[in-house]
């Protein structure tokens, strides 16, 4: 019973898209109306706003963290343990990717994954963001870097923790990243991808 709270409530977590919420508190357009066509932190930079960009990587990035937190704080004295933690993880990245409060349009899940696993292991989180910035700086495709940091991510927690439910919850995790990535895959392959900080159709004042 406690574990399916533990889920639920994850999830509700992670259905809070703050990029919508944010882009109406800057009067810009619905993300979801131009770009990428999803309200993740990249696509809200093309609107050229950056503080309403770097608001919802902080927000997306936190929600993911905090229900990882809040599972690891308090779920030991209702008798959960690492599997509840791995559960209210997907959880949340699902809320994410497929939120109840916005008919099931969401972002691609980077920020909520990487706040997902600082909580998890601050070194964790660390490191995959390291691997991101890293990729992002050499070829300037967040997809990319997005990519290839949600691959090394299991690496790292095995290297750090070893094999167990929180690790095969990274591994669903990064996988279904990286099929809400397969256009950008398909525009990668085609050179048609766009780069960091580019403008694209819209994104202005509503």
């Amino acid at each position: 019973m406690y574990t399916l709270l533990a889920v639920i409530g994850a999830y509700l977590l992670g259905s809070v898209s703050f990029g919508i919420i944010t882009s109406k508190l800057f009067g810009l357009s619905d993300p979801r109306s131009y770009g990428s066509n999803n309200p993740g932190a990249t696509n809200v930079l093309r609107s050229g706003n950056k503080a309403a960009a770097a608001l919802t990587l902080l927000g997306d990035g936190f929600k993911g963290w905090l229900a990882v937190w809040l599972t690891q704080r308090y779920g030991p004295q209702f008798g959960l343990g690492d599997g509840a933690v791995a559960l209210a993880a997907v959880a949340v990245f699902l809320g994410h990717l497929w939120p109840v409060f916005f008919r099931f349009a969401g972002g691609k899940g980077v920020a909520t994954l990487l706040g997902i696993l600082i909580g998890l292991n601050p070194w964790l989180g660390l490191a995959t963001i390291g691997t991101w910035l890293i990729i992002a700086y050499a070829f300037r495709y967040s997809s990319l870097a997005a990519l290839v940091a949600s691959l090394f991510a299991p690496f790292f927690y095995a290297l750090m923790e070893g094999p167990d439910m929180i690790l095969l919850a990274i591994v669903v995790m990064s996988a279904l990243l990286m099929y809400r990535h397969a256009k950008n895959i398909g525009n990668l392959l085609a050179g048609k991808e766009s780069r960091i900080g580019a403008k694209k159709n819209g994104g202005k004042a509503a």
